[in-house]
């Protein structure tokens, strides 16, 4: 393994293995610490502030050999998942780290809201990147993350045309953007991104499974009558189909 400043460390929350839903395969999945977005929906919450209770801060170097020594458990394809909170916001360990993995034959994703200016130049370290598409609005992505979306669809373009791998997940809950306008909107860019050769697009219904962390992290869970009609996830996924863009669900 190429060597890695003994200094640089990175700070995560959770990790353990997870079976194709973070990437292909079995995975190592790194869920780090710290997140620029509030979305009231988040799934691991303790993952939005500085430092939550289960907090790891390791060197970088360790992080790394732990990774390469679980090699023999990526089976079908498998490798590291670096996810978060918001795992851009640790950029210059996360590049190192994925350099250094990849060097060594570790297939390698990262999960991201797509806000870093310079997320691109990640992409040479990466075997494939998701990234979400929370609103097609810019107002309304405001309105419900906290930051302007304008970033993100720029990053998104940007790779889907450079020919990297890439996953758009949209997470689709009610009141937020399963619209019409929303709907239209969606289509309106993505369209801009069919025959990026490497695209493919996911919609994930809305769920509770972040809704306890929220109350043991002693936050308020503010969702309510957020669930999606199947038949409306299935219109937004007929309608990404006929730009013509793949469509995925893992």
């Amino acid at each position: 393994m190429k060597e890695v400043d003994a200094g640089m460390r990175m700070r995560y929350f959770q990790k353990g293995f997870n079976f194709a839903q973070d990437g292909p395969g079995n995975r190592l999945v790194y869920h780090l610490q710290g997140c620029n977005m509030r979305c009231a929906w988040c799934s691991n919450p303790e993952g939005i502030g500085g430092v939550s209770k289960s907090c790891r801060e390791e060197p970088v170097e360790a992080i790394a050999q732990a990774i390469l020594a679980a090699r023999a458990m990526f089976f079908e394809g498998g490798g590291l998942t670096l996810t978060g909170g918001e795992p851009t916001l640790q950029f210059e360990a996360v590049r190192v780290l994925l350099s250094a993995v990849r060097e060594e034959g570790v297939h390698t994703v990262i999960e991201t809201n797509a806000t870093h200016p310079a997320l691109p130049a990640l992409v040479p370290y990466i075997d494939l990147l998701i990234a979400d598409l929370k609103h097609p609005d810019d107002e309304r992505h405001r309105l419900f993350t906290g930051v302007s979306n304008e970033q993100v669809i720029q990053n998104i373009g940007d790779i889907a045309r450079s020919g990297a791998r890439m996953l758009v997940r949209i997470p689709l809950i009610h009141g937020v953007n399963d619209d019409d306008a929303s709907f239209d909107g969606f289509f309106r860019l993505l369209r801009g991104f069919a025959g990026a050769p490497w695209l493919q697009v996911e919609v994930l219904r809305y769920h509770e499974y972040g809704k306890d962390k929220w109350a043991a992290h002693g936050m308020r869970y503010a969702m309510r009558h957020a669930f999606v009609e199947r038949a409306r996830v299935e219109l937004l996924e007929a309608g990404i189909r006929a730009l013509p863009i793949e469509v995925v669900r893992t």
